[in-house]
């Protein structure tokens, strides 16, 4: 089994960027394979509640976000300066995560076999 780390950098909404992404997690966790997300940077935005992009004629994608316990993508982790940078905490989140210290990131990638950037 490999364990491969999804890296988010990306604003929600910005392109098919993300249900790509998301396309590959899902496969990747439907076989078996160890799946972990970081969030960083603008992509801290993907987790935040009470989204409503209906009025930009875009699908909601938190209920994506959610559905991840059903595929065992349970390690969720966000860089805690990016998160900090948005004024958000993890009260304004859709999903319970692991906040990181900048420091503590290479840390976190060094025990994934595959590192996979949107």
């Amino acid at each position: 089994m490999k364990r491969y780390l999804f890296i988010m950098r990306r604003l929600p909404y910005s392109g098919g960027h993300l249900q790509e992404t998301l396309d590959a997690i899902l496969t990747a966790a439907a076989f078996d394979q160890h799946v972990a997300l970081l969030f960083v940077d603008d992509a801290v935005w993907q987790l935040k509640n009470q989204q409503h992009p209906g009025g930009l004629d875009l699908k909601d994608t938190s209920a994506i976000f959610q559905a991840l316990q059903i595929y065992d993508v349970n390690d969720l982790y966000v860089e805690e300066e990016s998160l900090q940078l948005a004024g958000l905490t993890s009260t304004d989140l859709i999903l319970p995560v692991v906040s990181l210290p900048r420091v503590e990131v290479s840390r976190l990638m060094h025990r994934y076999d595959l590192i996979i950037s949107d």
